[in-house]
């Protein structure tokens, strides 16, 4: 059993649509939706596989291309909200630390790294600077924490991007079980609920378990959002990759699911 306060758990029989990492390119992520829109029917389902933040030119624009779309989905008959779901990518775990780094021992170091794996682009969307930070952090705890409330503020002037960035979750799961649904990766090795943070730090453990062409914990599926390398659509008869390289010059992909993992067809923001 997983707890669904930390897990999406996905139910009913209709089409699940999963949508890759958009990082940040509201325009892809907008004529993505306007071709999905007509081909939802009652009881499907749709699942954001996280990094909406990071390294694009529009991260608020994508923030509330996504809010606007979850109303429309949420407004029509029977919909309910389990059945729209984001997921917690690596820009979304580093943004929250980057909220946190007035607790961080050495934030220098850290706001470094972050800036290099492309929370720049979302620190700048909400108004703050690498040189503020660092300047902050240079000047001590409390500093460094004004600043970050500051861009926390900041965020929650934003209608619903406080409430959207609070709703992620760890995974996506099917109910019954057939498909699972994570960021980047997992430890084929552990079940669900001991991945911690595998589902968007542990591509090589996702990797591993394509080489090894055998179903992970009984799911007929395991499919990921967001792969570095940004190979496309790339299926094998347990897992899927699904990752055209958005916010870094290729499409946003999406791919349609039966309930039991089997492939309907796909979508390209681009097509």
């Amino acid at each position: 059993m997983v707890d669904s306060e930390r897990f999406a758990r996905l139910k009913g029989p209709g089409t699940l649509w999963i949508v890759a990492a958009i990082h940040g390119d509201a325009g892809r992520l907008g004529r993505l939706h306007a071709q999905l829109a007509p081909q939802l029917r009652v009881a499907d389902r749709i699942v954001y596989t996280g990094n909406f933040l990071g390294l694009g030119g529009d991260i608020l624009g994508t923030m509330n291309e996504l809010l606007a779309f979850r109303r429309w989905f949420l407004g029509r008959p029977s919909a309910i909200l389990d059945d729209i779901a984001y997921l917690r990518g690596t820009q979304e775990e580093m943004w929250t630390k980057l909220l946190q780094l007035h607790f961080a021992p050495n934030p220098r170091e850290v706001l470094d790294w972050l800036v290099a794996q492309g929370a720049g682009a979302t620190l700048a969307a909400y108004g703050g600077s690498v040189a503020d930070g660092m300047a902050s952090a240079r000047a001590g705890a409390v500093a460094l924490g004004r600043w970050t409330t500051a861009l926390r503020a900041a965020q929650t002037a934003r209608p619903g991007h406080s409430q959207l960035m609070t709703a992620v979750k760890r995974a996506g799961l099917t109910d019954p079980k057939a498909v699972l649904i994570v960021h980047a990766g997992l430890d084929p090795d552990k079940a669900v609920s001991e991945q911690k943070d595998a589902f968007w730090w542990d591509a090589k453990g996702f990797n591993r378990l394509v080489a090894a062409e055998r179903a992970y914990d009984g799911f007929a599926r395991v499919v990921r959002g967001y792969d570095r390398a940004a190979p496309g659509l790339v299926e094998t008869p347990y897992t899927l990759t699904l990752d055209g390289g958005c916010g870094r010059g290729g499409p946003l992909l999406a791919v349609a699911l039966a309930p039991d993992g089997q492939v309907l067809g796909s979508l390209s923001s681009d097509a």
